[in-house]
């Protein structure tokens, strides 16, 4: 898939301008008397949110309890996904009391925030209501914030999406491996408040121009989702077929595998894979499996994705040592968890570390385990993931693989190497305008609710 060298995203952002806006400031401003905040509009003013919104914590979980009322729960994954609650979002059931009904029931207008994340980033996430019925109401790891007189939804939606709001919720978050914020921090936290009027239009002109902005990133996203297609399609073509297709074919004799070159060999895969059971060494680095990076240390896992993961706290002694071109069964989802390790060091004992018994190319059976056809068959051999439960060796040995030639295996992996590199360059490059994107939604935001341009 060709892709045009053109600055798409510069592209873009005159497109987001159909208008033909030039942001104009207002015509007098003042100190806002907050020093990182700077100047405001001088009719506007600063309040602490706890003057300005109702905030009410759910404590409603996800379970279906005996005696208790049916109702429909808007959890988590509703508020942090979307940008606002409405009718099409499928909300999980649950049951709750009378009284939690009552209490916790969400209204059109309401603005829901997440409560605590795994990332601070993830602080404070709103949504706003667009909504409401009889039964729906605020799951657990929420809040409502439920707008007074001086302030509307709409505006109070788009203030919390502020990197003003976001930055002061970020201070305030605490934790190490999952951060959280108290209902005290959260009500202090300052916004800017104009006139109900210019709160309208504000929140008006925000709803038009991020629906445009979001409509960009849909679009890449999608590319981003061909692209992904496109790869999987060419490393389940070339890993059981080969590079040469004039080859004489044959049936393999298994299901799963189907017709390979004439030349390959089908074998059990606990004689060409054995567990190594070598408990961690003295100096061994703790390591994360990873299905976006591999095996690697943790703590580049953590610079990589810019947060701190939860570390080892328990059975120690029971890590296991990992080699270089190892492969970790670390599957706890349905989309493929053999990871090739690029470092040396230790696992959580949970794992089960997968050691060649003979000379292989670890490219080539790293596209292996992440081809579609070997990933579905793996997950046949064990209807209980869904509950959480690992893979183990046994799962694994029930899965037959097949031997080539090592300089055929090294071919196929360095072709794979060399064609998927145009493919995720184009995915680097829509990612990256994506965030772009995000950045000039999120400054646009801050821009118009702070006041520091003047939407008409």
């Amino acid at each position: 898939m060709g892709m045009n060298k053109t600055n798409t995203t510069a592209l873009d952002m005159q497109a987001i301008n159909t208008e033909g806006i030039k942001f104009e400031r207002y015509p007098a401003y003042k100190d806002s008397g907050v020093e990182w905040l700077g100047e405001i509009p001088a009719h506007w003013g600063v309040e602490k949110l706890k003057f300005l919104s109702e905030m009410i914590v759910s404590n409603v979980d996800k379970h279906e309890k005996p005696l208790e009322i049916p109702v429909k729960l808007c959890n988590y994954v509703d508020v942090y996904k979307n940008d606002f609650i409405t009718k099409e979002i499928d909300f999980m059931s649950a049951t709750a009391s009378k009284e939690e009904i009552d209490k916790f029931k969400i209204k059109i207008g309401d603005v829901l925030i997440t409560k605590d994340s795994e990332d601070w980033k993830d602080i404070g996430v709103p949504s706003l209501v667009k909504h409401e019925a009889e039964n729906l109401i605020c799951g657990y790891h929420l809040a409502i914030l439920r707008p007074g007189k001086e302030i509307i939804g709409s505006f109070l939606h788009r203030a919390m999406q502020s990197i003003s709001a976001k930055t002061q919720l970020s201070i305030n978050a605490n934790g190490i491996t999952r951060y959280g914020i108290s209902q005290r921090a959260i009500l202090s936290i300052l916004l800017t408040i104009p006139p109900l009027p210019e709160q309208t239009r504000i929140a008006t002109f925000l709803g038009r121009k991020t629906a445009l902005i979001d409509k960009a990133i849909a679009q890449k996203e999608r590319l981003i989702g061909l692209l992904q297609e496109r790869r999987q399609v060419l490393i389940d073509r070339v890993i059981t077929s080969g590079l040469n297709q004039n080859v004489p074919m044959k049936n393999s004799g298994v299901e799963w595998i189907g017709d390979i070159p004439a030349h390959w060999e089908v074998r059990r895969s606990k004689f060409l894979f054995t567990q190594r059971k070598e408990r961690a060494r003295k100096n061994d680095v703790q390591l994360s499996a990873t299905q976006a990076y591999g095996v690697i240390p943790q703590d580049e896992y953590e610079r990589k994705i810019g947060r701190r993961v939860v570390k080892i706290q328990f059975h120690l002694d029971k890590r296991k040592h990992v080699e270089v071109d190892d492969f970790v069964i670390s599957m706890r989802s349905f989309q493929g968890g053999l990871e090739r390790a690029w470092s040396s060091g230790c696992i959580r004992s949970s794992y089960v570390v997968l050691r060649p018994l003979e000379e292989i190319d670890p490219g080539f059976y790293s596209y292996l385990f992440k081809s579609s056809r070997y990933i579905r068959e793996l997950q046949s051999t064990a209807s209980f993931i869904r509950d959480g439960q690992d893979l183990n060796f046994d799962n694994f040995s029930k899965v037959d693989l097949f031997v080539l030639p090592l300089e055929e295996q090294h071919q196929i992996a360095t072709y794979l190497d060399n064609q998927l590199k145009v493919t995720e360059k184009a995915t680097s490059q829509q990612q990256l305008q994506i965030e772009k994107l995000k950045e000039y939604k999120a400054t646009l935001i801050d821009s118009a609710v702070t006041g520091k341009i003047k939407v008409n």
